[in-house]
């Protein structure tokens, strides 16, 4: 039965695995994340991603044909619990960051080099129909069901921050992220659809001491997963997410966002407390933002 819980615990750290740079936030996939799961589980891990791309930005900002490499470890947190009555979730993630970039200013070739920490990630979680909260031994023996859960992302302006850098792997903003996700078992499938918006508070020492601001950005997922054997599964994911134009010093500029991403999640066992997952992820469509390929691997402990 302790092995059963566990395996089934395994997707609830997802929030976790995908920590980005900026507004790169917007490009999470997270398979699983409102599987449901006993309460009194806790999960804790670390994430290795690398991603490589180039960065279309605001034409406005005097930087042309940006070539970015970011390596990310994010150690995570999750415990699961009793919110009356229902099952619920509260995690932490705080990525450790290290870019690297090239690209044009004023028509001149310039590098950077960055290393330190992004801003962290809170994450509330609570399902809203289908999975009250349940012991292991309840769980075990529960039947899958349409699931609806809400969750609520918040990011403190915590990362390391410099407003005399174009560049940084803090944001020096706050950002919220309420979200929906309906999950719906078919035997061995599961069929999952998020939809969420980012909202971003003022940084109002951005380069220099101006004053930028950030419209809402809207996000949707879709993720289609088999589960071949208890813990071994395997996801195609997508994400589209669009808005999020910006103003400097009340200036608007031309930089909305209509961004798509598709990518593929493998989880493994490796013994009954222990999990690895495997990410890979490519920008399909980009307008303004980050168009990266990105690679990853997850290792999580959990226990009651």
């Amino acid at each position: 039965m302790k092995q059963r819980a566990v395996l089934l615990l395994s997707c609830l750290a997802l929030l976790m695995l995908h920590g980005r740079v900026n507004t790169a936030q917007a490009q999470q996939l997270e398979p699983r994340a409102y599987a449901p799961a006993p309460v009194g589980a806790n999960i804790l891990g670390v994430a290795a991603l690398y991603s490589t791309g180039d960065v279309a930005l605001d034409p406005s900002v005097p930087i042309e044909n940006l070539h970015a490499r970011v390596r990310i470890a994010a150690p995570f947190y999750l415990r699961t619990f009793d919110l009356f009555g229902r099952q619920a979730s509260a995690g932490l993630s705080l990525p450790i960051a290290d870019v690297d970039a090239t690209g044009d200013v004023l028509e001149q070739g310039r590098s950077i080099d960055r290393t330190g920490p992004g801003d962290p990630a809170f994450r509330f979680a609570v399902n809203l129909i289908g999975m009250p909260a349940l012991t292991p031994k309840e769980f075990a023996a529960r039947k899958p069901e349409t699931t609806l859960g809400a969750s609520l992302v918040v990011t403190p302006p915590l990362g390391q921050y410099d407003p005399a850098k174009l560049i940084n792997l803090g944001t020096n903003r706050w950002a919220f992220k309420p979200e929906l996700g309906l999950s719906q078992p078919l035997g061995h499938w599961d069929l999952e659809l998020y939809a969420g918006v980012w909202l971003f508070t003022a940084n109002d020492n951005f380069y220099g001491g101006q004053v930028r601001r950030q419209e809402p950005m809207f996000t949707t997922q879709a993720h289609v997963v088999y589960t071949f054997l208890p813990r071994l599964w395997l996801a195609l994911d997508y994400t589209y997410y669009a808005g999020g134009s910006t103003t400097l010093n009340g200036q608007k500029k031309n930089d909305r966002q209509d961004n798509s991403r598709t990518g593929v999640t493998l989880a493994l066992p490796v013994n009954p407390q222990q999990s690895l997952k495997m990410t890979w992820a490519r920008g399909v469509t980009t307008r303004i933002g980050d168009s990266y390929d990105t690679i990853g691997v997850a290792w999580q402990y959990v226990w009651f």
